[in-house]
């Protein structure tokens, strides 16, 4: 289920009380609303799509595959051949994992019906997703709010940021930290990207130089 933004401030006041270091970034964070993607087929295969390459170039390679296969469906990936799906600019490494995801996609039927970690290890099966985006995918396609993907650099860089240290949490410390935000985990990573970009911003305009 989306959050509304009305639950999304709830949800942060809740983190204020959990962590000093979520009061902090709740008083200095713009409020943000949550993104809501595309679900299902459609909505992993974006993903998997815009992955290493500009957000204009995932739109355009995804508005040629909607254009050249009349519809984004597994149907039409899986009777489409190599030299079709690589006109539409995709790589062959990509079309091995989207021709395994439309392999896979009875799972989208059955994902509701399961935990977070049965989630997450279904989609990690299907060759080309890994955690970070099967993570994302919960959260935003799916609006699953207990999600924290630690390996996220921002995140990282955000949460250095936040506790004012000079090198970026590893992945596992991280996690770590992200017990004590339970339920809200999600929630708390809006908070770190939202807290990284505003600091991304005040660097540019000051003409400093943030570290990635």
């Amino acid at each position: 289920m989306i959050p509304t933004d009305v639950e999304l401030h709830a949800a942060r006041a809740k983190l204020s009380q959990l962590d000093p270091l979520m009061a902090k970034a709740h008083a200095e964070v713009r409020p943000s609303t949550w993104v809501v993607r595309e679900r299902g087929f459609r909505g992993l295969v974006r993903q998997i799509v815009g992955q290493q390459v500009s957000m204009a170039a995932a739109d355009a390679i995804r508005r040629k595959m909607i254009d050249g296969l009349g519809t984004l469906s597994p149907e039409t990936v899986l009777s489409a051949d190599d030299a079709q799906l690589r006109g539409f600019g995709l790589s062959s490494q990509k079309i091995r994992y989207v021709r395994a995801i439309a392999e896979a996609a009875d799972l989208f039927e059955r994902l509701d019906s399961m935990s977070d970690e049965e989630a997450v290890a279904a989609l990690v099966a299907i060759k080309g997703v890994g955690r970070w985006t099967a993570e994302t995918y919960l959260m935003f396609s799916e609006g699953r709010l207990d999600f924290f993907p630690a390996g996220d650099i921002a995140l990282q860089q955000g949460f250095r940021l936040l506790e004012g240290s000079e090198s970026r949490p590893t992945e596992k410390a991280l996690y770590a930290r992200a017990e004590i935000w339970k339920p809200y985990r999600g929630i708390a990573a809006l908070l770190l990207w939202g807290y990284y970009m505003q600091a991304r911003g005040r660097a540019t305009e000051s003409g400093a130089v943030l570290s990635p």
